[in-house]
């Protein structure tokens, strides 16, 4: 907490007007006719007369209290910027058709690529029992399969940025399948370069081809490497023939299908942005790889909040009134001048 400050400082000139307040409280109307004040100067002064100026002191301290409440006293806040050590980083994730293989097993089961994914970044993230995670980082998420998406911004709110990624969905629309790896790698990119982090870092997660969009791999890895970030890519499963489910009389059932997985693109962006690539053909490799990217480097950034004070008006407010009430009860009853 830092020292006492004022809000508004221009009105402590008022505190001028204490003694000002003191001078006209001492002052009477009150009149007595003698015809001669030599036997009063020689009365010894009691000691109601000697506290006669308690009330006018109450009173002009009064003043100054409520003078101070009107300024305003409050005291900041020492920590309103925190300094975390951390780095910025985009979750670029793949939910196109080919997402829906089954070739991940978990608990005996076997699971689409999305969910063992989303199962990865959520211990990533820390929203694990256990898992440390990264409350330092700047966090963000891009999608995408034909077309790129950016799901959530640059965030240190992991818990709403975990809740997003659940809702994150393989596509169903045929029209909107497909795998624009340089969209949604270009995308990451402008998200970044905006962020005046030192460190920026895209973690890109695909188990495909690039087949579609209006950006290569290859263009969007040197945009990404012209703005000094690093591109960290995970491929999935592998290339072959993988379980997909599929329906048959009204039933769901697997099989087999094709699928590829274009290793030599992600190793040449990682390459490019001085990242590195890392090949997920199950759960354990998966959860492996995001292991060894949690191992990141690190660097300053700032979170500003907005300030924070202590208000202390009413102290001084209060007071100021149990003075006013002091004063007048005194001189309304112990020092109680005549007539």
């Amino acid at each position: 907490m830092t020292g006492l400050e004022f809000r508004d400082p221009v009105f402590l000139v008022f505190l001028a007007l204490a003694p000002v307040v003191y001078r006209l409280a001492r002052r009477s109307n009150a009149r007595v006719r003698f015809s001669s004040l030599k036997l009063l100067e020689k009365a010894p002064a009691s000691w109601r007369t000697r506290l006669l100026v308690v009330p006018p002191l109450l009173l002009a301290a009064a003043s100054a209290a409520l003078t101070i409440a009107l300024a305003g006293p409050r005291s900041g806040e020492a920590n309103t910027q925190v300094y975390r050590e951390g780095i910025a980083i985009m979750l670029v994730v793949d939910r196109s058709g080919s997402m829906n293989a089954r070739d991940f097993v978990q608990n005996d089961q076997s699971i689409d690529r999305l969910k063992v994914v989303r199962g990865v970044l959520r211990r990533f993230l820390g929203a694990e029992e256990g898992s440390a995670g990264r409350p330092d980082d700047l966090v963000g998420l891009v999608t995408f399969a034909r077309y790129a998406d950016s799901v959530a911004p640059l965030t240190l709110d992991h818990t709403n940025l975990v809740a997003i990624l659940d809702d994150v969905a393989i596509v169903t629309d045929k029209d909107e399948d497909g795998t624009a790896v340089g969209e949604g790698l270009a995308l990451a990119v402008e998200r970044l370069r905006r962020h005046k982090a030192k460190s920026k870092v895209i973690v890109l997660l695909t188990d495909g081809v690039s087949n579609t969009g209006d950006i290569s791999p290859s263009q969007a890895a040197d945009l990404a490497a012209g703005h000094n970030i690093k591109v960290y890519a995970v491929g999935a499963g592998r290339t072959g023939y993988a379980p997909f489910p599929v329906e048959w009389r009204g039933q769901t059932v697997l099989r087999q299908a094709f699928v590829e997985l274009d290793e030599r693109t992600l190793e040449a962006i990682a390459e490019r942005t001085a990242g590195q690539y890392f090949h997920a053909d199950n759960l354990e490799a998966l959860g492996r790889a995001y292991e060894e990217i949690d191992s990141l480097e690190r660097s300053e950034i700032v979170e500003v909040r907005y300030m924070q004070y202590e208000e202390f008006y009413a102290v001084f407010a209060g007071l100021g009134l149990v003075l006013i009430i002091a004063s007048t009860l005194i001189a309304q009853s112990v020092l109680r001048r005549l007539p």
